[in-house]
């Protein structure tokens, strides 16, 4: 009986002991929570692959709202449509969850780019959790970058030449800078942040006859006679003589290259001078024909040498006093010739008084008959401008460049806005033949490597100062002045026929635009 009960007394210790040991409350806490921390280790394992799947949400997200910062022009639903294609490209479909439409909302210069998703759970199904909602959202601010661009358009005669499909040059230039315009136009956020000067040149340019008393223009040039020795019976010459400077079937008799007019700037040549009426006796010299004068072809003299008698009481055999009259100023039809060398190729501001700086007033055959303008927003008067363009004239780029660059330049004599680091200056250079004459050299038909000359110093000088240069050679072969005049080998542009004018020109607004617009 002893051994039974002691092993009685045994069993109820082991029993109170089991009660007693903290190793025994530790595992039964466990059991009871290890449900819990299952459940947690779960949740763990699915936030952390949704974290991941948003993270990647986002940097789609960033690629398209990069897509769409720098895009201008499109309406809402392209806008969509090119940041769901972006989004897309850089987030594939099905292995990461699912996800909505890209959402894009346009406020001004603002873009806010938004998409939602969701990814499927697994352990936190036990907490009746089937999927984790997700969402990411991003703004992009165009960062504007204020345009300002100097069309230099071609305007001389062979512009006038058609292509083996019938189109000429001149109008597909009108219909591709109409283009160009309405590009730059839907660029502009604000007003005025693109604005655009339209430069026609020839062997000169217009630059308006409203600047007849500006401080900028230099009359030397226009007030002197013809650079030529006089005849050898200039003392008989009077009114109702033949023109001692040529005849209608040689009006290039050594050494003079012009001959008579009726009057000052008539279009009309005689071989008379005039013996009655307002010109009485007024010897008027014709346009230069450039065979003596090298780089003066169609150069107009402007004025008339008199004839008086030097015995007003003489009846016979008299001789006559001869004095050079320069025409009034009110004649002068606009155009201007290249400055002095070597401010011919610089956008020096022209200083009053200081000759080699002014730009010489020029009548020419060759003077372009639209007046350029400087740079502007005014659309509709751009665009007119556009359509009165005529082609005349021979070539000379170097005027034209360096009247672009004029339009980029603040200060006389096109006054641009003020310069600051959110403006880009642009030159768009079109020409549809090689360099044939200037102030100086060319007889207007054949290539001057003299004309060239003073085009690669223009270029150099635009560059270095900073200008973004296009070029654009229309139909002429190769042009190396041009290619290397354009600010890399992607801003030139060879053409062989007159109407891929338009798909050059649209090629380039489209990257000013996107120039303008950057993320």
């Amino acid at each position: 009986m002893r051994g039974y009960c002691e092993l009685g007394r045994h069993a109820v210790a082991l029993v109170k002991s089991f009660f007693r040991s903290e190793r025994a409350n530790t595992a039964l806490i466990f059991a009871m929570t290890a449900a819990t921390m299952l459940t947690t280790a779960g949740a763990g394992i699915d936030l952390a692959r949704a974290m991941m799947v948003k993270a990647r949400l986002g940097a789609a997200l960033d690629a398209a709202a990069l897509a769409v910062g720098t895009t201008n022009g499109l309406s809402s639903s392209q806008l969509q449509s090119l940041a769901q294609t972006y989004f897309n490209a850089n987030y594939p479909t099905g292995a990461l969850g699912q996800h909505n439409p890209v959402l894009v909302a346009v406020n001004g210069q603002h873009i806010t780019l938004s998409v939602s998703g969701s990814v499927d759970t697994t352990l936190l199904q036990v907490m009746h959790i089937d999927r984790l909602n997700l969402s990411v959202s991003n703004e992009v601010v165009r960062a504007v970058t204020k345009l300002r661009v100097a069309l230099v358009l071609d305007n001389t005669g062979s512009m006038s030449q058609t292509d083996s499909t019938g189109t000429s040059k001149i109008s597909a230039l009108k219909t591709a800078t109409h283009q160009l315009l309405n590009q730059l136009q839907s660029a502009a956020v604000n007003t005025g942040d693109v604005q655009v000067s339209i430069i026609p040149f020839a062997l000169d340019v217009n630059v308006g006859t409203a600047n007849v008393n500006a401080t900028w223009i230099d009359w030397t040039d226009w007030n002197l006679a013809p650079p030529v020795s006089l005849p050898a019976n200039w003392s008989t010459v009077k009114g109702g003589s033949t023109c001692p400077f040529g005849t209608s079937s040689n009006p290039n008799i050594s050494p003079y290259g012009f001959r008579c007019r009726t009057a000052p700037g008539s279009t009309t040549l005689t071989n008379t001078i005039p013996s009655s009426g307002t010109y009485n006796g007024y010897i008027c010299p014709g346009p230069d024909s450039g065979t003596y004068h090298t780089g003066r072809i169609g150069h107009e003299y402007n004025g008339c040498w008199t004839s008086v008698k030097r015995i007003p009481t003489c009846s016979s055999s008299c001789a006559y006093d001869h004095n050079w009259i320069t025409n009034n100023h009110s004649t002068w039809t606009g155009c201007v010739m290249d400055r002095n060398q070597s401010n011919d190729a610089s956008n020096i501001t022209p200083v009053a008084g200081n000759t080699n700086t002014m730009y010489p007033a020029e009548n020419n055959n060759s003077c372009v008959p639209i007046a350029l303008t400087g740079l502007g927003y005014n659309w509709s008067s751009l665009s007119s401008m556009v359509d009165a363009m005529t082609p005349n004239g021979s070539t000379n780029q170097t005027i034209g460049m360096v009247w672009g660059w004029q339009a980029l330049t603040q200060g006389n004599p096109l006054n641009a806005p003020a310069q600051d680091p959110t403006i880009q200056n642009v030159i768009v250079l079109l020409s549809d033949g090689m360099n044939t004459q200037d102030r100086w050299y060319g007889d207007g038909s054949a290539t001057s490597s003299q004309v060239d000359a003073r085009m690669s110093a223009a270029c150099a000088n635009a560059k270095a100062a900073g200008i973004r240069i296009y070029t654009v050679l229309v139909m002429a072969g190769n042009s190396s002045v041009l290619q290397a005049c354009a600010t890399d080998s992607q801003k030139y542009f060879s053409l062989n026929t007159a109407g891929a004018i338009v798909t050059a020109f649209n090629s380039i607004g489209t990257e000013l635009a996107n120039l303008h617009l950057a993320r």
